[in-house]
């Protein structure tokens, strides 16, 4: 099988930049994959949400590497994980690895917060000392190198936005965390202003020039209102090489089904008339095509007996019995 690793690695050196919405579920993930999007980013504040909880640390590695190997097996291009803060100390962190290289990712981003790790835009964000959380980075590292070479490690760093972080020491953790072996880095911002992001991709660059850099485009900021948002080319000049706007998929679904929902209690069946008359026509429009219903039962008339005869025997979608009315 194709090391997805190395696929994400080519990615990164044949694209100016790469850029993605963050997703939650395998569905999300083929949505992207068939419409264009060339690697994927899983959510954790996504999937999190859609299992009824912030992020705030809440969930267990074991919950969200599941989730990861879902989405992972559902698409054929590279995904990147959000494995948290590797979920405990340094040891907890060594097996985070080995899980998560287990589930087909491509890769995961590690984080330098405190145990219970939350969002980088929730406020009381703590983060590791120094030298614990280069222990941590370390033994991702070691735990790669032995397992998956090619398997893709992000460090983030919350120092700018922590209790007692700023601008410098999140430019001296990046620039330590790249010399632990790490194969981009991503400081976690507070806004969408231009200064603090140029200014760390410039400091990354006078010490690793060839080093990609990961930016979150948060979904917590109102890009759209600031007077001179950051472009995506913008940041791939100064070397952010992955892109990704974390609860895109999340924002987008929330949107549809809240409204959908509110007009089913206001129309009742008229809401659902008013769906289809929507859909008619999108790609979205059959369940059973995103589903890709039509693939799995050509594999069950491969490789199942008597799968034609029961097919003849029973109605389906589109498909009813010969002879019935």
């Amino acid at each position: 099988m194709e090391s997805m690793g190395k696929k994400f690695r080519q990615l990164l050196r044949d694209e100016e930049y790469l850029f993605t919405g963050g997703v939650y579920s395998p569905l999300d993930a083929q949505i992207a994959e068939r419409v264009g999007i060339k690697s994927i980013y899983m959510s954790g504040y996504s999937v999190a949400m859609a299992n009824g909880w912030p992020d705030m640390g809440l969930l267990t590695m074991t919950e969200v590497a599941r989730t990861a190997s879902m989405i992972a097996s559902a698409v054929r291009i590279p995904v990147i994980a959000d494995a948290d803060d590797g979920y405990g100390n340094a040891l907890s962190t060594i097996r985070t690895v080995e899980e998560f290289a287990k589930t087909g990712v491509a890769g995961i981003h590690l984080e330098d917060q405190r145990f219970p790790k939350r969002c980088g835009h929730i406020a009381g964000k703590t983060i590791l000392s120094r030298e614990e959380a280069l222990g941590k980075f370390r033994a991702a590292v070691d735990t790669r190198d032995r397992l998956d070479p090619e398997f893709v490690l992000v460090a983030r760093t919350d120092a700018y936005g922590a209790v007692g972080g700023s601008l410098e020491e999140a430019i001296w953790r990046g620039r330590a965390y790249a010399d632990a072996g790490v194969d981009l880095v991503w400081s976690e911002f507070s806004g969408a202003a231009r200064e603090p992001a140029i200014a760390f991709a410039r400091a990354m660059r006078e010490t690793h020039p060839n080093l990609p850099l990961a930016f979150n485009y948060s979904s917590s900021f109102r890009w759209n209102q600031d007077p001179q948002p950051l472009l995506f080319r913008e940041l791939g000049e100064l070397g952010y090489k992955f892109i990704f706007i974390t609860l895109y998929a999340a924002h987008a679904g929330m949107y549809a089904v809240w409204n959908a929902m509110e007009e089913l209690v206001k129309n009742q069946e008229q809401a659902q008339w008013a769906l289809e008359k929507v859909k008619a026509g999108h790609a979205t429009e059959s369940h059973h095509v995103m589903a890709r219903v039509e693939h799995f039962k050509e594999l069950e008339k491969r490789y199942i007996p008597g799968t034609d005869e029961r097919y003849r025997a029973s109605d389906g979608f589109g498909e009813e019995r010969p002879g019935r009315h």
